[in-house]
C-alpha cells in the first residue's frame, strides 16, 4: 500500500519537472523585434538586401524574428538580428563615436550590456545589426553581411 501512494507522488513530481523544463525552453517562439518603417525608396533597398542575406552567419542558421518582414532578419535565435531602414542613430552626430570597418562596410558601434549594436554609415539607408554578448569582440557577423550590404545598399558619399 505504501508503494501505491508513492507512485502517484513520483509521477506528479516527474510531470512538474517536465513542465518546468518545457517552460524554460528558448525555442518556444521566434524573437519579436520592432519593424522599421522607412520611406518607400529605402524600403526597396531593404527588400533587395533581404533577398541577398546569407542562410547562416557566424555559424548561426537563419531564424527570422517576428513579425515576419523584409525589413528584418535574424540568425541563431536572436543572437544576430538585422533591421534595415532604421532611423539615423543620434550617436552618429558624436565626433567621439566609435566605428569599425568590416570588408568595406563602415559601422557605427554602440555598446550595450546585452551586446553591441552596429549601424551602417555612408549608405543610402541605415542597416542595424544587433549582436548577442558572445559577439562583443567579434566582427565575423559584420564581415559575413558586408557583401550583401555592398551589393544592395549603395554608398552615399
Amino acid at each position: 500500500m505504501t508503494s501505491s501512494r508513492r507512485r502517484p507522488f513520483c509521477l506528479s513530481a516527474a510531470a512538474v519537472v517536465l513542465v518546468a523544463a518545457a517552460g524554460c525552453s528558448s525555442t518556444d517562439a521566434a524573437a519579436t523585434i520592432a519593424v522599421p518603417s522607412p520611406p518607400p525608396e529605402e524600403a526597396s533597398l531593404c527588400s533587395a538586401l533581404h533577398r541577398e542575406l546569407p542562410k547562416s552567419v557566424a555559424g548561426q542558421d537563419r531564424e527570422d524574428p517576428e513579425p515576419a518582414s523584409e525589413l528584418t532578419a535574424g540568425w541563431g535565435d536572436a543572437a544576430i538580428v538585422l533591421r534595415c531602414g532604421v532611423p539615423r542613430p543620434e550617436k552618429m552626430s558624436d565626433p567621439q563615436a566609435k566605428s569599425v570597418e568590416a570588408d568595406g562596410v563602415n559601422w557605427l558601434l554602440e555598446e550595450d550590456p546585452e551586446g553591441p549594436r552596429f549601424t551602417t554609415t555612408y549608405r543610402k539607408t541605415y542597416v542595424e545589426v544587433t549582436l548577442g554578448k558572445q559577439y562583443a569582440h567579434d566582427a565575423t557577423p559584420l564581415a559575413e553581411l558586408a557583401d550583401a550590404v555592398k551589393k544592395t545598399v549603395p554608398a552615399s558619399l
